[in-house]
């Protein structure tokens, strides 16, 4: 199963923060709808996804989706189902069907996937903005300490968000 991870992140390379005085840049959140939708499903966190069901988030482009929440306190969570592991989670999709998992929010949850080897692809938006406060996608598993990537494609996709994809030997 080929694995990505989306994120969205600032001109200075912190993980894009969201509020509502800092709302998404519109063109990051319909890219990640046109990616989920493609995929068929997408892997969150669950404070990820708890923010996101505060929004509305199971219905609208996403109500025909396989949601699954990693998480290891949450047992049921409505609209979405729970692995424990983000090795359950991609056991999981495959069950269902899939051939590709993209997985979104949760800087833990990225450093998880990545610390046991399950990215494939790398999707990273660039938003015009800089932060000074922010998470950074850190790679503590000395297997990652440094790893090279192979360049994929780059693309704008509006608004001044630039889209960097990159694959990682598995």
């Amino acid at each position: 199963m080929k694995t990505i991870l989306w994120a969205t992140l600032t001109a200075n390379g912190n993980y894009a923060q969201s509020g509502p005085e800092n709302p998404p840049k519109p063109e990051a959140l319909g890219d990640f709808a046109a990616q989920a939708k493609a995929a068929g499903n997408f892997i969150v966190g669950r404070r990820t996804y708890e923010a996101m069901a505060g929004n509305g988030g199971g219905g609208g482009p996403f109500a025909d989706l396989d949601i699954v929440v990693v998480s290891a306190s949450a047992k049921e969570l409505p609209g979405a189902t729970t692995a424990s592991t983000p090795q359950e989670a991609l056991d999981y999709l495959r069950d269902r069907g899939h051939s590709t998992a993209l997985l979104s929010g949760g800087g833990a949850l990225h450093q998880a996937f990545l610390g046991q080897g399950l990215v494939d692809e790398l999707i990273f938006n660039i938003a015009p903005v800089l932060e000074g406060k922010g998470l950074n996608i850190l790679l503590d598993n000395e297997k990652y300490t440094y790893q090279d990537v192979t360049f994929v494609e780059s693309k704008l996709l509006g608004g001044g968000v630039v889209q960097l994809r990159y694959a990682l030997a598995r």
